[in-house]
């Protein structure tokens, strides 16, 4: 996709970001496995957006702080969060991560494959392997690539109502391992509203060999925040990845 830069994605879908992803995965149970790994300890989270998870696991006494290169995102967090009790930073997530250490640093739903360089993606994890707290964990929620899925572009509905429709275009390239994509929302009202994206995704598989490479190693994965067992059908995978 010519031109497109990183904070694209989340300014073109920040005002929708909560009312399209808001429940993407269970709210409750997402926090109540972070907070595990933490308690009021130290918190960074990647590619924080609008706050979805930041928001209720400060709550928990955590304290946070967040990462986007999306200005309109951390603006809705911003909006969230009166007292400032999370710390927001504007920057890449691979160039501008702040000092650790940290007790737990998480990426959620893909965030991780928003980096869009096998060589970068190793480099963020490396990066945050030398922030991590002696027995501080990395927990990356993603995806697992569908093996069969072939290569070219595909088009089709995300979501329809009386006055709207939402269609899904992209572009997969097998080898390179991306996918280039719009969301194209049509509205009686507004018209056309194009919110791009592009993702380099990795396989389960993939990622653990990157934290091995970072001196890092699998501790836990599991299909979802809830605990459900990995196994070979799962869709998604939470893995937490802590010191060898």
């Amino acid at each position: 996709m010519h031109d497109y830069q990183d904070r694209d994605y989340g300014d073109a879908i920040a005002d929708v970001y909560d009312a399209w992803y808001g429940d993407i995965t269970d709210l409750d149970a997402s926090v109540d496995f972070l907070a595990r790994f933490t308690g009021e300890g130290r918190v960074l989270e990647l590619g924080i957006g609008t706050g979805r998870l930041a928001v209720p696991l400060a709550a928990t006494g955590a304290s946070i702080v967040g990462i986007d290169v999306s200005g309109a995102m951390l603006d809705r967090l911003r909006a969230k969060d009166p007292d400032g009790r999370i710390h927001s930073i504007l920057g890449d997530m691979v160039d501008d991560l702040p000092d650790g250490p940290f007790d737990l640093v998480f990426v959620a739903y893909n965030t991780f494959f928003n980096v869009r360089d096998v060589d970068r993606q190793q480099l963020l994890v490396r990066r945050v392997a030398d922030r991590l707290a002696p027995n501080g964990v990395f927990v990356v929620e993603a995806f697992v690539p569908e093996s069969d899925r072939p290569g070219g572009d595909t088009v089709g509905i995300r979501s329809m109502t009386a006055d709207s429709v939402v269609l899904r275009a992209d572009r997969h390239d097998r080898d390179a391992q991306t996918i280039d994509g719009q969301l194209v929302e049509i509205t009686e009202a507004g018209g056309v509203r194009l919110r791009p994206y592009r993702i380099r995704y990795a396989t389960p598989d993939q990622l653990d060999d990157m934290a091995r490479q970072a001196g890092l190693v699998l501790a836990e994965r599991w299909e979802n925040t809830l605990q459900h067992p990995f196994d070979t059908e799962s869709p998604t995978h939470v893995s937490v990845y802590r010191h060898a």
